[in-house]
């Protein structure tokens, strides 16, 4: 394939928009990690960046929100948040963690996990899915998903007084 068709565009471009929406999401677990840890912004953003993983940067925020000093309006809203933000990581680990595959017309697209799966005595491995109108619907479901949590985000800094 020469050139890139329409919907090998339209996948790259979904793809990219996912990882950037989420990305830019987590990234404001930091205005979160500072407000809740009572900590200035400085301070917060190595402790963001020391953490290596969306995973482990979710659970600091969510055991913040859940300390006794931490009212529960705040808990309430944070934690919503954040368990709507993880709600979208299997979708998104998905997709940065597979291979992607496109036919020679690039109009039929699948991914190819990069996962081993031990059951009883045989290993599975390279599931196959198909990218279809029905998965690029559920990516942009997704990535709307994580705008109006990265929304959410910014609402609950401000209601709160978090440093910004």
């Amino acid at each position: 394939m020469n050139e890139a068709t329409p919907r090998f565009r339209k996948v790259l471009t979904l793809l990219g928009q996912l990882n950037y929406t989420w990305t830019n999401t987590e990234s404001l677990l930091i205005h979160l990690i500072a407000g809740l840890a009572r900590v200035d912004m400085e301070t917060a953003t190595i402790i963001f960046l020391t953490l290596n993983t969306s995973r482990a940067r979710v659970d600091l925020v969510e055991r913040l929100a859940k300390t006794s000093r931490t009212d529960e309006a705040v808990r309430r809203d944070v934690l919503g948040v954040t368990r709507r933000m993880m709600s979208e990581a299997k979708l998104r680990n998905k997709y940065n963690h597979c291979i992607y595959s496109f036919d020679d017309t690039g109009e039929n697209v699948s991914t190819l996990l990069m996962r081993i799966s031990d059951s009883g005595d045989r290993l599975k491995y390279g599931k196959v899915d198909a990218i279809d109108d029905a998965e690029i619907d559920n990516i942009t479901g997704s990535i709307n998903r994580l705008i109006e949590t990265n929304r959410d985000i910014w609402a609950i800094a401000k209601r709160y007084g978090f440093p910004l």
